[in-house]
């Protein structure tokens, strides 16, 4: 059977990127647009063409990269902004390796054992926390206090 009868586009979101494909992917969004030619050029280790066109087409599939036509030939360009893929695998991080938990996210950033953030770096993540936490006090239903009702 034909894979190209069955489209199996999926969100960018969906499933983790090869060592590979985050390679690609960060070619792409150096350069904003590149051939499948340029793409293997830029790869390290020299991979061969249908390898870096079969990795090109896998991306496609997983929505992480898009294709025009331009005199003949494939031009690839990423199909999300590098932020919102940077979101979505953050999510997929934290998911998978800290169940969830912004806190142990940044316990692990900031764990002793590993690089030392520059001052300016923990006073902007300070200011975030207290402005995270100002929204979301300022979002929470006001309860009466000391009423008695209940």
């Amino acid at each position: 059977m034909d894979s190209e009868a069955r489209p199996r586009k999926k969100t960018a979101s969906a499933g983790a990127l090869s060592r590979r494909e985050r390679q690609i992917l960060d070619i792409l969004y150096q350069r904003t647009r590149a051939t499948a030619h340029e793409v293997r050029e830029a790869l390290p280790g020299s991979p061969s063409y249908s390898t870096a066109r079969a990795l090109l087409r896998i991306l496609e599939e997983k929505g992480h990269v898009r294709h025009v036509e331009e005199e003949g030939r494939y031009v690839y360009l990423p199909a999300v902004s590098r932020g919102s893929a940077g979101q979505s695998a953050l999510q997929h991080l934290v998911q998978t390796f800290f169940d969830g938990s912004a806190a142990q996210v940044m316990a692990a950033l900031l764990d002793r054992g590993s690089t030392q953030l520059p001052a300016e770096e923990l006073d902007r993540l300070a200011k975030l926390v207290e402005e995270a936490r100002q929204a979301t006090q300022s979002s929470a239903p006001a309860e009466r206090e000391g009423d008695g009702s209940g």
